[in-house]
C-alpha cells in the first residue's frame, strides 16, 4: 500500500506539533496575531489538521475536549488510540494510514462521518458505540467476508458507505446483497442507489431477509427484557430491597452450611423444610419486607419531591423580595442622581450623596436579612427533616438404626454432637440474616447521610453565590456614586 512520507523518520504528537497545526490553521491577520500573542488553548479548537505529518502513533491529544473534526490521513498510523476524550468529535478521518483493525472508538458517541479509507482492515466491527454514524468509508481495505455487512444493519443512521477495493466488492452479488440488507443506505461506493435497485434487491434476498428479521425481532426482545430486568434491579436496589422477592436469602442461609445439609438426611427435618412449611414462610417474610421496602421507597420520593419544592418556593418568595426591594432602591436612586446632577452648592451635593450612600448600605443591610433569613428557613427545613425450633426436636428425638450417609452417622455419636450441629447451622443461618440486615441498615443510612450532605453543599453554594451577587451589585452602585461627575453642573 502506498503511504507517504515513508523516506521520513516517523514523527512524535507532541505539544509543539499541536501548537504549530493549531498556530497555522488559527484566524490570521489582526485576530490571527493576537491569538498568537495569547496563546490558544485546545480546548477552544474545534477543528484540526494533522494530515502527511508522518505520524506513527496518536497522542496527546486529551487537552482538544471540544475538537469536532480530526484530520489525520496521510500518515502512518497503526493503531487507533488516544482518542478517549474527543468526545464532542464528529468527524474523523483515519485514510491512508497502517491500521488493521477498527478499534478505540468506543467514547466518539457524536462521531458521524468516519473515514478508514486505504488501511489493512481486515474486518467491520468495533463500531457499537458510534450510533449516530451516518458516513463510513472502508474502501481499499481487505476486507473479505461479505458477512460483514450484516452487522452494519445497526447503525439506523447510516446512508453512505463505501467498500470499493476491497475483496468483497468483486464478488458478484456484491451490491445486490449490500442493498438488500442496508436497505437505508443512500449511496454505495459514491453512486445514489436507485428504488428499482433497493426493489430488485429485496425480491432476491426476501426469504433470507425476512428469517434475519426474525432473529432480529428475538434479539431485541431479549434485549429488552434484560433492560426491564436491569431497571428492575435498579430500582429495587434503591430501595434496598434487592433479592428480597424471592428464596435468595432463604438458598444462600444454606449455600455454606455443611452441617445443616446434613441434617436434612433426618427424619421429619426434610418435611419441615419442604414447600408450604419452613422456606414458603421464610419467603413470604421476605416478601412482607420487600413490599414495605418498595412502598417506603415510593414514600420517600415523595417526600424528596416536596421538600425540593418547598425549597424552591423560598428561594422563588425571597429573590422576589430582594427584587422588589432592589427596584425600589433604584427608582429612588436615579431620582437623587438627577436631584445631585441639578444642584448647584456644594454642600447640598455632598449632603444628598452622602443621603444616597446611605441608602446603598441600607439596601445592602435588607438585601443580606433577607438571605440569612432565607439560610435559617433552609436551615429549620433541613433539620426536621434462623432455624426452624422444630428441626432440632426432630433431631434429638430421631430413633437409631437408620440407614444415614456417613456425615450424618458422625452427628449421633452422642446427644451433644447432635445438639452441637444445630447450634452451628442455626448460627450460619442467624449470620446470614444479621449481615443482610446490617447491609440494608447501613445502606439507608448511608442514602440518608449522603443526601443531606448534598443538600447541604447545595445550600452552601447558593447562599455564597447569593453573598457575591450581593456585594458586586453593591460595589457597583458605590463606585457609581464614588465617581459621579457634576463638576459640568458647577460650571
Amino acid at each position: 500500500m502506498n503511504q507517504p512520507h515513508d523516506s521520513m523518520e516517523p514523527r512524535v504528537m507532541d505539544d509543539d506539533m499541536l501548537k504549530l497545526a493549531v498556530a497555522e490553521q488559527g484566524p490570521q491577520e489582526e485576530a490571527g496575531q493576537l491569538a498568537k500573542q495569547e496563546g490558544i488553548l485546545f480546548k477552544d479548537v474545534l477543528s484540526l489538521q494533522l494530515d502527511f505529518q508522518n505520524i506513527l502513533r496518536i497522542d496527546n491529544l486529551w487537552q482538544f475536549e471540544n475538537l469536532r473534526k480530526l484530520q489525520l490521513d496521510n500518515n502512518i498510523i497503526e493503531r487507533i488510540e488516544g482518542l478517549e476524550n474527543l468526545t464532542q468529535l464528529v468527524w474523523l478521518d483515519l485514510s491512508f494510514n497502517n491500521i488493521e483493525a477498527i478499534e478505540g472508538l468506543d467514547t466518539l458517541v457524536n462521531l458521524e462521518d468516519l473515514s478508514l479509507f486505504s488501511n489493512r482492515i481486515s474486518k467491520i466491527d468495533s463500531l457499537d458505540a458510534l450510533v449516530k454514524l451516518q458516513v463510513l468509508s472502508l474502501g481499499n481495505n481487505q476486507i473479505s467476508n461479505i458477512m460483514n455487512i450484516i452487522y452494519l444493519r445497526r447503525f439506523k443512521c447510516l446512508r453512505t458507505l463505501s467498500l470499493s477495493g476491497n475483496p468483497i466488492s468483486e464478488a458478484e452479488d456484491y451490491r445486490m446483497f449490500i442493498c438488500a440488507y442496508l436497505p437505508d443506505l443512500v449511496y454505495l461506493d459514491f453512486w445514489r442507489i436507485s428504488d428499482h435497485t433497493k426493489e430488485l434487491a429485496e425480491a432476491k434476498h426476501q426469504y433470507s431477509i425476512d428469517e434475519l428479521k426474525h432473529r432480529e425481532n428475538l434479539m431485541q426482545v431479549r434485549l429488552e427484557d434484560e433492560q426491564a430486568r436491569r431497571e428492575e434491579l435498579e430500582r429495587h436496589k434503591a430501595a434496598f430491597v434487592e433479592h428480597l422477592n424471592g428464596s435468595f436469602l432463604f438458598d444462600s442461609m444454606y449455600t455454606e452450611d455443611v452441617e445443616g445439609k446434613k441434617l436434612s438426611y433426618l427424619p421429619g427435618v426434610s418435611e419441615l423444610l419442604e414447600p408450604v412449611t419452613y422456606k414458603d414462610k421464610f419467603v413470604v417474610i421476605c416478601l412482607s419486607i420487600f413490599e414495605y421496602g418498595l412502598k417506603q421507597h415510593e414514600k420517600r420520593k415523595i417526600e424528596l419531591d416536596t421538600f425540593n419544592e418547598c425549597i424552591h418556593e423560598a428561594i422563588q418568595e425571597n429573590q422576589e423580595q430582594g427584587k422588589h426591594r432592589i427596584a425600589e432602591f433604584e427608582e429612588k436612586y436615579l431620582l437623587s442622581l438627577s436631584a445631585i446632577r441639578e444642584e448647584t452648592e456644594m454642600p447640598s451635593i455632598e449632603k444628598k450623596i452622602m443621603e444616597c450612600g446611605e441608602d446603598i448600605t441600607e439596601l445592602f443591610n435588607v438585601l443580606m436579612t433577607l438571605e440569612m433569613q432565607l439560610v435559617e428557613q433552609l436551615e429549620v427545613r433541613l433539620g426536621m427533616g434462623g432455624h426452624n425450633p422444630r428441626v432440632r426436636d426432630a433431631s434429638v428425638c430421631s430413633a437409631p438404626g437408620l440407614c444415614l450417609t456417613h456425615g450424618c452417622t458422625m452427628l449421633f455419636v452422642d446427644k451433644d454432637t447432635t445438639i452441637n450441629a444445630v447450634g452451628a447451622s442455626h448460627d450460619i443461618h442467624l449470620l446470614k440474616i444479621d449481615n443482610r440486615e446490617d447491609e440494608l441498615v447501613t445502606r439507608i443510612n448511608s442514602w440518608c447521610t449522603h443526601m443531606v450532605d448534598k443538600i447541604h453543599r447545595d445550600e452552601t453554594t447558593r447562599n455564597r453565590e447569593r453573598v457575591k451577587e450581593i456585594s458586586q451589585y453593591i460595589d457597583h452602585m458605590q463606585s457609581e456614586l464614588d465617581n459621579l461627575e457634576f463638576g459640568d453642573v458647577l460650571d
